[in-house]
């Protein structure tokens, strides 16, 4: 799962929620010099992780979309569930998608300074782009996706993942249902 998914894991704590979306781009060294439940909040992603990773209903359309994506297809599983959670929003909140990312957006912001450098250089772009309620439309895990290219090692290895999206969407569609209530029951316990 991707930003989306993680903010909402962790919306019960501010610090949860930091932590969870600062978790990708901390080494464990520097998690140490966070406050206690910050730490937590990474934790909590990092749990969420190895969950999803191994999860049946993931697994499928990961190997689905190996032949496609190589060892990328369980990122752009990730971001597809992002997208799947927006559309699939009033499934599992009751607050509306744009209210709760702009929630995110305020605690990020008042949280920049504690944030990696490249993270406070992203952030405002973010924010303006509204990155969170873009996963609802196709042109936006588009963009998610044309970002993540431009750091990848095999960056042609996302070449055609939104035919991919359109191709599997209701396949992938019905495994990311099957799947979000079994990780909200997980974050329950953990939290």
């Amino acid at each position: 799962m991707n930003f989306l998914a993680h903010c909402f894991l962790a919306r019960h704590r501010e610090e949860w929620l930091l932590g969870s979306f600062l978790a990708d781009y901390l080494k464990n060294a520097a998690i140490r010099n966070l406050p206690e439940a910050v730490q937590e909040g990474v934790w909590l992603h990092r749990r969420i992780d190895t969950y999803t990773d191994r999860h049946p209903e993931v697994l499928k359309g990961v190997r689905r979309l190996y032949s496609a994506h190589g060892k990328y297809a369980p990122v752009v599983v990730d971001v597809f569930y992002d997208y799947f959670l927006a559309i699939n929003w009033g499934l599992f909140s009751d607050e509306p998608l744009a209210d709760f990312a702009q929630s995110v957006y305020a605690v990020l912001q008042k949280n920049a300074a504690s944030m990696p450098p490249r993270l406070q250089e992203n952030l405002p772009l973010m924010i303006a782009n509204d990155w969170l309620q873009s996963y609802r439309t196709i042109g936006g895990i588009a963009y998610a996706f044309e970002r993540m290219k431009r750091r990848a090692s095999r960056p042609e290895q996302f070449d055609g993942v939104i035919d991919s999206l359109l191709r599997d969407h209701d396949k992938l569609n019905e495994e990311f249902k099957r799947f979000f209530p079994e990780v909200m029951r997980l974050e329950a316990t953990l939290g």
